[in-house]
């Protein structure tokens, strides 16, 4: 095809100029076969222009200057080519060589039908398990990929698209073995729960809850009360049956107890933070709404301080928000503008307008008087609340740094920061005369998604895209001078948690891990996923816990065997009617066809209350999971099924107010509706003879 023919038919068909890039496909090239642009349902999207309120996110010349990955050598008759956002691009050589089975010249008799696409639709294609494998031949790295323009996910801002390269041979020897010699040994020092003198190793018999009663009366294990208590405490893991269902039109993407439990606060994609009192765990109440105004993409954080006082919370901005938590205060939240550090002028007021930055992750420090962040400019900020400024910047990733935290409760001196540069660093603000780390905490193979620190100002856990979760102990951090001749981006695959799935054949162990045990089992996909330790007071520190993007909570012994799973998934099924007009309507969401949008579920993070056996779910939950729930599910030794009221699976809306249209069940061919009949027919029992049918219940 000339260049002249080639012009005339991007024009003709293809979107604003300054939308994303166009790919043209030779549809007889192809096989023959062509298809109606309009029948096509599955992509139905508006794109992002530079009008766009968040266009100051995206630098459009990033996309211009990106080198393309050449395709044609491995797609036979099939011709992608791109129109960037200017209009401008190199112009196709008029005498081209063969590609595939077909010679392309500028004598064509006459121009053949052409099909344009959208990358999204490209996204979605190369999505599928057989055109990965094709492309997984084209060992691309990261750094030569172009930017992802169309991102249906939360973490979306300033996104690469990668595409990693196949490891060969998997071998399970790779893994570190499971159970970790390590964990056993973390297990019996008593930092990490009891461990009790009497088990039943002959009949293997599970410990129940009236079990260790009677052995605690009966002083079978030689325990003292004490620690028969911590002993019986911890082994109340919660059961995947929920008792009450919270569900959101939005997604929720973060949900915690306060560290007396009498708070709880749920973050949403319609930019709004809930917050309940929690003071009784099984029945929670409604205390008030706070918004972020300007908000990009979602709420990313929010934090609490230690006295419950105050809520911040970021979005992908430079601000963060703070809101008093007493419900009869109805004031604006104030902004704390984190790109202000007491130089350049004076400070301006936030209108959502250009921001420097986006904050990927919050925390209070203990006294209260402080905030760190994880910022999308590869640092780590800490901003001083009464002097309204920030008073310290430390650039010390490559990368986004997606998690922070303070290591020790009590002191402010300690910070961890993880980051997509697959590190974490350990910073000491008293000597940080060189603006060097302390330590480096060096393992995982993909970027990390999240950062907890157990707040004894030695353990640390982590969540990494490489879907393992790591324990560290601070004794035992690389020094700066070690980690400086290391290069981490040579053991990283540049792998896309976003849209690729994770083979394990993929997974090569870091030559440098430092860590002390490694936990698998869960995914951590699609989202940043989230980790924490388990609390003292409720599981004696037993466990460690993440989200998983299979819509389960992962519970492990500190062996890294599994102590429990909760599956939110199965126990929110289909808990919703479909209804299009209460989901909450997004700019970056792209909507695929009606008949693909199944129920998901994937759990972003999870909150042990720090006194009673409940954990709360927070979820992206619902039809191609564009809504979320927050769940609370509590031990109840494997009931199926409760007499108190409310009844398991209890389902109320944001408000805490229970909404009749949740138990609307009609669904298109009944399946819905067949679905709950089941559940109803497993839990009761006919009181009539078999052949009464519907009489007998």
């Amino acid at each position: 095809m000339s260049s002249d023919e080639r012009a005339a038919a991007v024009q003709n068909g293809s979107p604003d100029p300054s939308s994303h890039a166009t790919n043209i496909y030779d549809t007889e090239d192809a096989g023959g076969e062509s298809f109606d642009e309009e029948d096509d349902d599955a992509m139905d999207f508006e794109p992002l222009t530079d009008e766009s309120e968040y266009a100051e996110f995206f630098d459009p010349t990033d996309e211009a200057d990106a080198e393309f990955h050449d395709a044609d050598d491995g797609l036979s008759g099939v011709e992608i080519s791109f129109s960037m956002n200017d209009g401008e691009g190199d112009e196709p050589d008029e005498n081209q060589t063969e590609t595939g089975a077909h010679t392309i010249t500028d004598t064509a008799p006459a121009p053949r039908p052409l099909v344009q696409v959208t990358r999204s639709q490209i996204l979605r294609l190369f999505g599928q398990h057989g055109l990965q494998d094709l492309f997984r031949t084209h060992q691309t790295h990261a750094s030569g990929n172009p930017p992802l323009d169309d991102n249906e996910d939360d973490d979306g801002y300033m996104a690469r698209g990668t595409r990693r390269r196949r490891r060969g041979q998997h071998h399970a020897s790779r893994y570190p073995p499971i159970p970790s010699e390590a964990g056993k040994r973390l297990m019996t020092s008593g930092t990490f729960g009891e461990s009790g003198f009497y088990e039943d190793k002959l009949r293997k018999r599970k410990d129940r809850l009236s079990r260790r009663l009677i052995y605690r009366e009966l002083a079978v294990n030689q325990d003292t009360p004490a620690r028969a208590n911590k002993l019986i405490s911890q082994g109340l893991i919660p059961s995947s049956n929920a008792d009450t269902i919270i569900h959101y039109n939005a997604r929720c993407y973060s949900g915690q107890f306060s560290d007396d439990g009498n708070f709880f606060f749920c973050c949403g994609q319609d930019f709004k933070v809930r917050m309940y009192d929690t003071s009784n765990p099984y029945k929670w109440k409604y205390y008030k709404t706070a918004d972020y105004p300007y908000g990009q993409w979602t709420i990313t954080d929010a934090s609490l301080s230690p006295d419950n006082r105050f809520l911040a919370y970021s979005s992908i901005r430079s601000v963060v928000f703070l809101a008093p938590t007493d419900p009869t205060l109805s004031a604006d939240p104030i902004a704390l503008d984190f790109g202000y550090s007491g130089q350049g002028g004076r400070r301006r007021q936030f209108t959502g307008g250009y921001s420097h930055f986006g904050i990927w992750s919050i925390r209070f420090s203990g006294d209260g008087r402080e905030v760190v962040a994880g910022t999308s400019d590869h640092s780590v900020y800490v901003y001083d609340i009464e002097a309204k400024q920030s008073i310290l910047r430390i650039p010390g990733h490559s990368d986004d740094v997606n998690a922070v935290c303070f290591g020790d409760n009590t002191s402010p001196h300690i910070l961890y920061s993880g980051s997509d540069d697959t590190l974490i660093k350990v910073w000491d603000r008293r000597s940080m005369g060189d603006s060097r780390e302390a330590g480096v905490f060096m393992g995982h193979t993909e970027g990390l998604t999240y950062v907890d620190s157990k707040g004894d100002g030695r353990y640390v856990l982590s969540n990494g895209k490489d879907q393992t979760m790591k324990l560290w102990d601070l004794r035992k951090m690389m020094s700066t001078e070690k980690a400086s001749n290391i290069d981490a981006n040579r053991y990283t695959t540049g792998f896309d948690y976003r849209f690729m799935p994770y083979s394990e054949a993929d997974y090569e162990p870091h030559p440098y891990d430092c860590s002390l045990v490694t936990f698998r089992g869960h995914r951590v996909l699609k989202t940043l996923i989230r980790c924490h330790f388990s609390p003292p007071g409720s599981t004696d520190s037993r466990y460690v816990y993440s989200g998983s993007e299979d819509g389960c909570i992962y519970i492990y012994n500190m062996d890294a065997t599994l102590a429990g799973k909760i599956d939110v998934s199965r126990a929110t099924h289909h808990s919703r009617p479909r209804d299009d007009s209460s989901m909450h309507p997004h700019p970056y969401y792209i909507r695929g066809n009606r008949s693909s949008e199944a129920w998901k579920t994937c759990v972003r993070d999870a909150s042990w209350h720090p006194s009673a056996p409940v954990v709360a779910a927070t979820s992206w939950n619902g039809w191609d999971m564009q809504t979320g729930t927050c769940t609370t599910h509590s031990w109840n030794d494997d009931a199926d099924d409760d007499e108190g009221e409310p009844k398991m699976g209890f389902r109320v809306n944001q408000l805490l107010e229970e909404d009749a249209s949740l138990y609307d069940h009609s669904q298109r061919g009944g399946r819905t509706s067949q679905f709950r009949s089941r559940l109803r027919s497993q839990r009761v029992q006919p009181t009539g003879d078999g052949d009464d049918g519907a009489d007998g219940w």
